[in-house]
């Protein structure tokens, strides 16, 4: 439960979300459920459902940015602000998202296209979003109850919801209760329990069924509930709620099924990261062998390497995919990912030994790397073998400004770099053979 619950922070971020959107997701739709009388088996795959509902939101980033442009978390968080289904509601949105920060002929040009495509495009965002998400839960081995919940969460009770226009009965009950728990959580964030009440009310048997509005407006009678919501720390309060059978111990088969899952989360973001993070982990393994890790040792840095990028999901794609020269606020948003990196894992209980030495990969020996800046015996030879095996991949990999180099090329930078005393030169040795062979 903890693993999930830690990670799903990023998802938040993701999404544009305050951070603990989908914790507090949960606990509304698990007194929801409560109230309905759903039995433990189906509160366990509610429970595991409401705290992935966004796992795959980081499928159609790109997608969307290529779409509206501007800045995608703000347009994502606002599309749940936003009643969609209405044309003049939708017109406001395109107007106030659609290439945000460019030229006024840009923004015009980009609302005109959504007025062609959008209804094509709105589909496709959902279908690759839940698809995606679903596919997520089931790597992750949880059942195909709460798959089903995520794929189809954003259907609504009279049938104008997405991706298949499902009507009534035929959306999944559990899928029911994300839609409405997730409204509920972020009209509160906005003002509070008589937003979150008004929410219900104005879209019951429409996104709602008359049987879920009425729970959703019963539990804003609670204001116990709500107050404890708002002061305590969400993911210790999933703790005291959570069924039994979701208080699975992680063993490392299942740590590792996580792991790799929200690895493909990361890469998913950009089309430059596609199996960015599964690569970088089979260099640094491949480098920590030749360096003689022990068998432990090597299992913790593959960990800390899949999970290395996980702070780039709160980076918009609108940066990640860039073509030309960053700005200096731009560049502050990349180098932040590495604290988010660290504050995401150290928030887990099993991942914290993991957070310094994956938070590190871009800190450098001379001292000239970020956030921290760390400098010589301050990084691990975890931490040394991780920031060759990024740089490594970045070089051997396209981007948007450059082909990927082959490897004589990235040998000589690989070299010159810990010639000059920024990367670990036992690492570059390593790397550099591991390439070779």
């Amino acid at each position: 439960m903890d693993v999930i619950a830690g990670l799903s922070r990023a998802l938040d971020i993701t999404e544009g979300h305050p951070r603990g959107h989908s914790a507090r997701s949960c606990l509304i739709g698990m007194a929801i459920g409560a109230e309905l009388g759903l039995d433990d088996t189906e509160r366990a795959d509610l429970f595991h459902a409401l705290l992935l509902k966004d796992a795959g939101c980081s499928s159609n980033a790109a997608r969307l940015h290529q779409l509206i442009g501007g800045q995608d978390q703000a347009a994502k968080h606002a599309v749940w602000m936003t009643d969609w289904r209405s044309w003049p509601a939708k017109i406001r949105y395109s107007v106030e998202y659609a290439g945000k920060g460019e030229r006024p002929w840009q923004r015009a040009v980009r609302v005109a296209r959504l007025a062609v495509i959008g209804p094509r495009a709105e589909r496709e965002l959902f279908q690759i979003r839940c698809d995606r998400g679903a596919a997520i839960a089931l790597d992750i081995g949880l059942s195909p109850a709460t798959a089903a919940a995520i794929r189809w969460m954003d259907e609504h009770w009279d049938g104008g919801g997405q991706p298949e226009g499902l009507k009534g009965d035929r959306i999944p009950v559990l899928a029911q209760i994300i839609g409405l728990a997730q409204v509920m959580e972020l009209y509160w964030q906005e003002g509070g329990i008589d937003a979150a009440r008004e929410v219900v009310r104005r879209r019951r048997r429409r996104w709602f069924s008359p049987k879920l509005a009425t729970c959703g407006v019963a539990l804003c009678e609670r204001p116990d509930f709500w107050r404890r919501f708002g002061t305590m720390d969400p993911v210790r309060l999933l703790r005291e709620i959570a069924p039994a059978p979701a208080m699975v111990v992680a063993d490392d088969a299942r740590l590792d099924r996580v792991v790799e899952a929200f690895a493909g989360v990361i890469d998913a973001k950009s089309p430059y990261t596609h199996d960015h993070s599964r690569r970088v982990a089979d260099y640094a393994v491949a480098a920590g062998r030749r360096l003689g890790f022990s068998a432990e040792r090597l299992i913790r840095l593959r960990r800390a390497a899949l999970l290395h990028d996980i702070g780039k999901l709160g980076v918009s794609n609108g940066i990640l995919d860039k073509a030309g020269p960053l700005t200096p606020d731009e560049w502050r948003a990349v180098r932040a990912h590495t604290r988010h990196t660290y504050e995401i894992l150290d928030a887990v209980p099993v991942f914290s030994e993991l957070a310094d030495d994956a938070a590190a990969h871009h800190e450098r020996l001379d001292g000239g790397g970020y956030d921290r800046g760390l400098r010589g015996a301050a990084l691990s030879p975890s931490a040394r073998v991780l920031a060759v095996a990024d740089v490594t991949d970045a070089l051997r990999s396209d981007r948007p400004y450059r082909a990927g180099l082959d490897v004589e090329r990235v040998t000589a930078m690989l070299t010159a770099d810990a010639t000059a005393g920024k990367l670990c030169a036992q690492s570059v040795d390593a790397m550099v053979q591991a390439l070779h062979e």
